[in-house]
């Protein structure tokens, strides 16, 4: 306790008038100073939350955000007004949904950078595994790629590109463990309410130490059209995967488009083989004009 009367007298936050003769207002303030802190602390790490809590938070779950293979994703409010994306998992047996849930809290639950979702809190009952994340309100970047009506435009698409790369090289280069992603795509890059991204779905992630710069994978991992070959091949891998699934983004970010789309003529239908060929032909023009940027974006 005189360690924080310290502290807080340093900080201007008490008086030397006011420190004997009105000690009581000083363990009120110094009493909300510290439940503030507390508060504070707690946020940085996950919370666990009770079946109950996000039964309340998400109102029984009743607007639901998104699904996929994992689960569905509800939208939610905590009691401080927070508003949260909360993941139900859902699997094949309680074993897988055991491997992504720790694959999850145990890499993402460790860190914080403005490029990656962060991780509020998890809840592990008998009757409900989930996870609680920050809310982002324009969703996963696959809906503005491959809709019909282009709503962004490509100085947000660069932006969302950059921002995207640093969230990466965060996860391979400044954290304490290297964590490899293994899924890298549209539908794992959300978007906040400015549209600034943030890698997301950490179900496959693994973390490796800097000394082990491979990992020898048993299985496929990541998603067909963006895995990098060597992680469905017999063949030690590195976080290198991820920059190669990274190049696979950014391509479907300059053509807006899918990579493969069989709806195309068959010299189209490989967008990245397609680019490659008028690159080497120098024929800049026509991908410019194929992918709709116009003169003067670099």
């Amino acid at each position: 306790m005189l360690l924080l009367w310290i502290i807080f007298k340093r900080l201007g936050f008490l008086t030397p008038d006011n420190t004997e003769t009105d000690s009581s207002s000083d363990m009120h303030f110094l009493t909300l100073s510290m439940d503030k802190f507390l508060s504070n602390m707690e946020r940085e790490k996950p919370i666990r939350f009770t079946e109950k809590q996000l039964g309340i938070a998400t109102d029984n779950y009743s607007t639901l955000l998104g699904s996929g293979g994992f689960g569905e994703v509800y939208k939610g409010n905590l009691s401080d007004g927070t508003t949260v994306g909360v993941k139900v998992l859902r699997g094949n047996s309680d074993k897988r949904i055991e491997e992504q849930f720790m694959a999850e809290v145990g890499t993402i639950g460790k860190i914080h950078h403005f490029n990656v979702v962060q991780l509020y809190g998890f809840c592990f009952e008998r009757d409900l595994r989930a996870l609680v994340y920050e809310f982002m309100a324009n969703g996963s970047l696959d809906r503005y790629l491959f809709r019909k009506k282009k709503t962004l435009g490509y100085e947000k698409l660069y932006a969302i590109a950059v921002g995207t790369a640093r969230g990466i090289a965060y996860l391979h280069e400044d954290c304490k463990q290297r964590i490899i992603h293994y899924d890298i795509k549209p539908g794992n890059i959300l978007l906040d309410s400015n549209f600034n991204p943030k890698v997301a779905d950490f179900g496959l992630a693994r973390l490796c130490s800097r000394e082990n710069t491979h990992i020898t994978m048993t299985g496929g991992r990541g998603t067909p059209g963006y895995a990098a070959p060597e992680l469905w091949l017999p063949f030690p891998v590195t976080h290198k995967c991820d920059v190669y699934s990274f190049g696979m983004l950014l391509f479907e970010i300059i053509g807006r488009r899918r990579n493969l789309d069989i709806n195309l003529p068959e010299s189209q239908e490989w967008f990245p083989v397609w680019v490659w060929k008028r690159f080497g032909a120098g024929d800049l023009a026509e991908l410019m004009t194929a992918c709709g940027i116009e003169e003067g974006h670099n």
